[in-house]
Parts: C-alpha cells; sequence; structure tokens
C-alpha cells in the first residue's frame, strides 16, 4: 500500500483542501502517514500570504526531500501558485499544482513516476471562473467541521496577495454546499463552519442567489445540524437581509468575525478597503440589537506605511469604543509584489511592535470584560478534546473558551456549562447536562 504525508501551512481553507486532497489518495488506496515519517509521496500545502510563508514553505518542502529523497514531492497551495518556478528550482521537487487542478494531481503522480520528468501543473488562476468541487466528507482530527463555500477574491487591498494566490470570487453550488453539510452531520459534527478565501462574498457571483439565502437553506434543508458558525465576513457583506437572517435564526452562533484591518479611515483609504470607520460602527451597531451579547473578534493590521501616532489613536480608541471581544493583531509587513510594499513611508519594526504590544493589551483587557459578563451564565458547549485528567476544553456558540469537567462520550455533543469562573484565554465552567436527541459522535 502506498504511503502519503501532508504538510499544510497557513489558513483554514488550505487546512480544508488538504483534506480534500487526502481524500483523493484514500480512493486511489493509499495509507496516510505523519510527516515526519518515511513516505512515498508528501504533499506540502504551501500560504504566501507573507514573504515569511514563502520561506516557511520552502523549509517545509526541503524537510520532506531529506526525509526521504526518493519520495515524490509534490507542492501544492498559494505559493505553489503564484511562484511555481522558484519551486520548481528546489532541487527534489517533482510535482507543483497551484489552487486549482487538484484532482490532476494523482495522474501527475502516475505521469511522473513513468517519466521521472519534473511536472509544472500551474496554470492561470485568473482566467477561472469555476468553483473547484473537492469534498471531504469527515475531518481526521477536529470536532468542528469546515464547509468551504467560495473561493478567492475581488478586492485586491494594497497589502494582499491572495487575489493572485486564489484568483477571483468563485461560489460553490448551493446544491454542493447544502449536500457535503448533510455528509458532515451524517458523520457525527454537529458545528459547521463555514470558510472560504472572502467567505461573506458567497453568491457575489449568482445572479437570483446569496449567503442570506444560503443560511437560510441551511438551515432549512440540513437534518441534525446544531450550529452554523461564519468564519470571516466583511462589514460591508453584512447587509440588513444577512444581518436579518442571522437575527431569526436558532442555528447561527453569536459570534462573527469581522476584519477591521483600521480604525482610520486615511488609512482605510490608502489599503483600499471599502468601507469607512462610521458605517463600520453602524453596522456593529445594528447586529448587536439583533443579537444582543454577540462576540465581534476582528483582525487588525498595525504599522501599515504612512501609519502616524494619531491614525493609531483613532483605531485603538475605535476598537475600545465598539468593545471587539478579542483581537488578532498583525505588525503589518511587506508583501513582495503588492502595492503597499512599495509605498514610501514604511514604519521601523520597533514603533511597529510597540503599537502591537498597546493593542493586545487592549484586546486581553476587551476578552476578559467580554467574557465577565457570562459569568454564572449557563451556555451550550461542544466539548473538543481532553486537556487534563478529566477535564475537557470547547467553544460556546459566542467563542469562549471553557474547560470543565466532562468524559470522553461527550466529545462533539452539545452539552450545557455553567461557567464558573470567567477569564482569558480559559473560562472555568461545571458541567450542567447533555442536551437531548444526539447521535453519538465520531
Amino acid at each position: 500500500m502506498p504511503s502519503v504525508a501532508f504538510h499544510t501551512l497557513g489558513c483554514k481553507v488550505n487546512h480544508y483542501e488538504t483534506e480534500a486532497i487526502w481524500q483523493l489518495f484514500k480512493e486511489e488506496g493509499y495509507d496516510r502517514v505523519e510527516y515526519d515519517s518515511i513516505s512515498d509521496v508528501y504533499v506540502i500545502n504551501t500560504c504566501t500570504v507573507t514573504n515569511t510563508g514563502d520561506k516557511k514553505s520552502r523549509q517545509v518542502i526541503r524537510r520532506a526531500i531529506r526525509k526521504n529523497p526518493d519520495a515524490v514531492i509534490c507542492v501544492t497551495g498559494c505559493y505553489a501558485q503564484t511562484s511555481p518556478a522558484e519551486i520548481m528550482a528546489i532541487p527534489g521537487v517533482d510535482i507543483v499544482v497551484g489552487t486549482q487542478d487538484r484532482r490532476k494531481m494523482l495522474t501527475y503522480i502516475d505521469e511522473y513516476k513513468k517519466e521521472r520528468q519534473p511536472i509544472n501543473g500551474v496554470t492561470n488562476i485568473m482566467k477561472n471562473r469555476v468553483y473547484e468541487e473537492l469534498d471531504v466528507p469527515a475531518f481526521t482530527d477536529r470536532t468542528r467541521a469546515s464547509l468551504k463555500i467560495q473561493e478567492g477574491c475581488n478586492n485586491f487591498c494594497t497589502f494582499c496577495i491572495i487575489p493572485w494566490a486564489r484568483g477571483l470570487m468563485r461560489s460553490r453550488d448551493p446544491e454542493e454546499v447544502i449536500h457535503q453539510a448533510q455528509q458532515l452531520v451524517d458523520a457525527g459534527y454537529k458545528e459547521i463552519v463555514l470558510t472560504g478565501i472572502h467567505t461573506g462574498g458567497y453568491g457575489e457571483d449568482m445572479k437570483d442567489y446569496n449567503l442570506a439565502m444560503l443560511l437560510t437553506d441551511l438551515e432549512k434543508k440540513v437534518k441534525g445540524l446544531k450550529r452554523i458558525r461564519i468564519s470571516s465576513i466583511e462589514a460591508s457583506q453584512l447587509t440588513d437581509e444577512v444581518i436579518d437572517v442571522i437575527d431569526r435564526s436558532k442555528m447561527v452562533v453569536r459570534h462573527l468575525h469581522i476584519p477591521l484591518q483600521s480604525g482610520s479611515n486615511t488609512v482605510l483609504k490608502r489599503m483600499r478597503r471599502k468601507y469607512t470607520m462610521e458605517f463600520f460602527a453602524e453596522r456593529l451597531e445594528k447586529l448587536k440589537k439583533a443579537l444582543p451579547g454577540l462576540a465581534v473578534t476582528s483582525d487588525v493590521i498595525v504599522g501599515f506605511p504612512g501609519e502616524t501616532e494619531e491614525e493609531f489613536m483613532e483605531t485603538y480608541n475605535f476598537i475600545k469604543d465598539q468593545k471587539f471581544s478579542e483581537l488578532h493583531v498583525f505588525p503589518y509587513s511587506q508583501r513582495t509584489g503588492t502595492p503597499a510594499a512599495r509605498m514610501d513611508d514604511q514604519i521601523n519594526e520597533e514603533v511597529k511592535n510597540e503599537r502591537v504590544h498597546r493593542l493586545i493589551n487592549l484586546s486581553d483587557q476587551l476578552a476578559k470584560e467580554y467574557a465577565s459578563c457570562f459569568e454564572n451564565e449557563v451556555l451550550e458547549v461542544i466539548p473538543e478534546e481532553q486537556v487534563d485528567g478529566d477535564l475537557y476544553v470547547g467553544y460556546t456558540d459566542n467563542y469562549l473558551k471553557v474547560i470543565f469537567p466532562a468524559s470522553e462520550e461527550m466529545i462533539g455533543k452539545l452539552v450545557k456549562v455553567k461557567i464558573t469562573k470567567a477569564g482569558y484565554p480559559t473560562n472555568q465552567g461545571e458541567f450542567v447536562r447533555v442536551l437531548e436527541d444526539q447521535k453519538a459522535a465520531i
């Protein structure tokens, strides 16, 4: 039985796609082994969001070549899409496939074994207008299942390389999304995380269908589903219609990740983001009315070219006033090939790091404040894994991480838990009861 080993760098979408590629290998009779063991085939799913992503990808590729010089080395993902020649130049790389045509990987492997000639299977992503169907009926290691609903992005923010790595917006056929959601629920998953490159843009390339309709259809048609989480959604995509669906929904959780990037209108303009702070604040206000107790998490880039102390403070104060429940803070990183990398007034690293720390401290404070609102409340949690003895960890619908006494058979089920001590990054809880009518999860 031939063996295959995977290594995934980067985002949730890449992890999803690695699982999809594994399904293709499984169908061909492959056995999956750990990346650090000897394997016949190594598949490296790369990331290119920063220059560091490229560098890490190259290190991981070389690690596989050293491990087994006779193995077939396949490189896929975003870095493979944007820089196939750079990857082909690494001695020992045999096959390069970008962010499309992944189904051809196994054919390429057979071809390579016969011809022993390196294969570059990367094609022009900008010409692609069709969503590539890749099914994932179950995941190797998770209690939360991701469900990819779209691909690509049309935004071209000045700091971002992703449209060049992923192409333009392409939405997945709603019937395929529903079908796969049902497969995941049948495999024992209670929660599904809708994910994509620009998830909230789902349906923008369709005539009479959009994200609000998809959420409604998932709730109506998928039997046994308990929770729907949207991995990320832009403020501009939070239309009144979407907010209304979330408001009425029994399944869409009280947690939204809405990327902010900056809280200063002048910086947003340089980033080519398509909203103002006033608009963002107005959407948040509307959302919080619809969903009391809503957790809003966000991404922020600090030290974008030309960011003054005043502009940084606008961001800081906006975040403080809006009470985000947690932030992912990134120092701006010059990504070769993007307009922002060529801008004047690059901020020095010391200033960036100092601002990053100020925002992280604010984020910690806001996260603690948010969690403390739920002390002594009973919330629904899906236990994900054992952390210590009889203690298990899981997330509430509003994305609080809770550690509480539970048992192995509760993993993947919905249980009621009382938050006994709120905190950050984790809360302590006590088990109340398992919710009824549940088939055991796998």
